[in-house]
């Protein structure tokens, strides 16, 4: 096998808001029909669908000259088997790149905005005129990386799912869960909107706005979750949503630290509609109903972000 043929580049895509409506609607006519008749501005769906497939073409045109190519879009990504050696790079939005992270092993993520001035994109650290010299870093070694510490659930049926950002435990609709919990050697039953379980990575999002809502009551916000806390540290944080306290149900564990040494424990007492979903994706989710348990704990996989 020669040099150019050892690598190969998967290129991770998303539709378009002009594609994911021409999906729904048919034809681009009639979708435009449908934006127009309510005051919205067709023209910025075009530019924004003509840019992204511009760098989608520049990056193809880089990949293809450097090794084995393959495009590859967002909707099939469970069912990929990504190789070893793979090199994958990211043109999307931030959610593509989180999305992208928790169905690899380990292999490098180069992660490019395809539009800096419409994306504030906090986990896309390159633009496409940086691809190529990203790439090269990378195939020699001297590219650095951020790792990405990910979060695991697993049930006593032996299913199992991985989050980037967090995971949710509790209700599929807006409704009480009810629950026992067990975290650093206490148990005690709840009944909650739901449990946020958060990994460094998305402290900065799902999470934060949990804790500054119950930290604007209370007054306060503690100085070393202000920000978040790092990608890369082995610990998860867990929140209960809006814990109620009854006869049969207390309001004691509500905020902890999981560590491979604290894993938190869910036992579900919920008839129907308990669900398990990662990194707000909820239509692919693990059933969380009466006689499911699930564990969960930093997962040994972890994430290679290159920056």
């Amino acid at each position: 096998m020669n040099g150019k043929n050892q690598y190969r580049f998967i290129l991770v895509t998303r539709q378009t808001r002009l594609q994911e409506l021409i999906e729904r609607f048919n034809t681009w006519p009639q979708a435009r029909f449908y934006l127009e008749h309510n005051q919205v501005d067709a023209r910025d769906y075009l530019v924004e669908h003509d840019l992204y497939q511009r760098r989608l073409q520049e990056a193809e045109r880089i990949l293809k000259t450097l090794g084995r190519f393959q495009q590859l879009e967002r909707r099939l990504l469970p069912q990929y088997q990504f190789g070893p050696s793979d090199i994958v790079v990211v043109i999307g939005q931030d959610g593509l790149v989180a999305n992208t992270l928790k169905y690899l092993s380990g292999q490098p993520v180069i992660a490019i905005n395809p539009d800096p001035e419409r994306w504030d994109g906090k986990l896309l650290p390159f633009e496409i005129g940086d691809l190529q010299n990203a790439v090269t870093r990378t195939l020699t070694g001297k590219a650095d990386c951020k790792t990405i510490t990910f979060a695991e659930a697993k049930t006593n049926d032996g299913q199992r799912m991985l989050a980037v950002n967090d995971l949710f435990v509790g209700p599929k609709s807006h409704s009480s869960a009810r629950y026992s919990l067990s975290w650093n050697g206490r148990r005690e039953n709840q009944s909650s909107s739901g449990i946020i379980i958060s990994t460094g990575f998305g402290s900065s999002g799902w999470f934060q706005s949990i804790l500054a809502g119950a930290y604007g009551v209370a007054g306060s916000m503690p100085d070393e979750l202000n920000n978040g806390f790092a990608w890369h540290e082995r610990r998860l944080q867990f929140t209960v949503r809006e814990p109620f306290p009854s006869k049969t149900t207390v309001v004691e564990l509500v905020f902890g630290a999981i560590t491979p040494d604290t894993p938190l424990k869910l036992e579900s007492q919920m008839p129907e509609n308990g669900v398990i979903f990662s990194d707000g994706i909820e239509s692919d989710y693990l059933a969380f109903n009466s006689g499911t348990v699930t564990t969960i704990g930093v997962a040994e996989t972890q994430g290679q972000l290159v920056c």
